[in-house]
């Protein structure tokens, strides 16, 4: 068994299909119709997420998900140079991790983890 993707339930499949390209390189690998749905599945590597867009006007997230990366304060930057404040962090775990979180189009929690036992950032 290994991961395939993780899905995210969108209000505006356009809006949020070109928030995680731009900021997480993503790109689109497929789109497709199923039932009322409209979805999208977007790619980088190893690691695939799956919009799902039915028109609702609430979606309700209740989790958030993890991106491992080279470099915390590079992202950081990235969603700072757009006006974007984290929702939280960063902070430096006692094992020496690196976390950040920020918040997409719907209100869905990204977390971008460094695990580099030396990390190089200062609060």
């Amino acid at each position: 068994m290994r991961f395939h993707h993780f899905a995210v339930e969108v209000k505006d499949l356009e809006a949020s299909t070109a928030f995680y390209q731009k900021y997480l390189g993503l790109n689109v690998e497929e789109r497709l119709q199923f039932n009322k749905e409209t979805i999208a599945f977007l790619v980088k590597d190893d690691f695939r997420i799956e919009l799902i867009s039915g028109g609702h006007e609430a979606v309700s997230q209740g989790v958030h998900i993890c991106l491992q990366v080279d470099n915390v304060q590079e992202i950081i930057g990235s969603f700072t140079e757009n006006g974007i404040s984290a929702l939280e962090g960063p902070y430096k775990l006692n094992n020496g991790w690196e976390t950040v979180f920020f918040e997409g189009p719907d209100n869905e929690v990204i977390e971008f983890l460094q695990i580099r036992e030396k990390a190089e950032f200062q609060i």
